[in-house]
């Protein structure tokens, strides 16, 4: 059996420069403990959660249709595996369909079977599946 990374999707009503720059500000959806810039290659960037602590650098950037953080360092503080997403990446691919953007995000190492798979599988859901669309929602209206 393959081992299958993390994978979301979602369709909006926005552009695909609207889903870019919403997705750069990183403080309004994932957590407002964000430090640095998600925007442009070799851009560097932390997000802490409690005392969770995650280091990404901007590896690509293609303007409103793909971005890929790297992450360099980081503390999860909840399991055994501190490092476990170390060298993982979260891959964002965005794409104009008619008059509406699809938003597919990849968590590439983020794969069942790992030790904080389960937690960081709702995470996901929360905050990409839920804090993203809604504030993307936000700026529309």
């Amino acid at each position: 059996m393959k081992n299958q990374d993390y994978q979301k999707s979602f369709i909006a009503d926005a552009t695909a420069k609207e889903a870019f720059e919403n997705i750069i500000n990183v403080g309004e959806w994932w957590t407002k403990s964000f430090k640095g810039s998600a925007k442009n290659v070799n851009d560097v960037f932390d997000v802490t959660f409690g005392k969770t602590t995650v280091n990404f650098k901007v590896i690509e950037s293609v303007p409103y249709k793909k971005l890929v953080w790297l992450v360099t360092d980081c503390y999860l503080d909840w399991i055994n595996n501190k490092t476990e997403w170390n060298d993982t990446k979260i891959v964002w691919n965005i794409s104009e369909e008619n008059k509406s953007v699809k938003i597919k995000m990849t968590h590439v190492g983020l794969i069942p079977g790992i030790e904080c798979y389960k937690d960081c599988e709702a995470g996901w859901n929360q905050y990409f599946g839920e804090s993203l669309p809604k504030l993307i929602a936000l700026e529309k209206s």
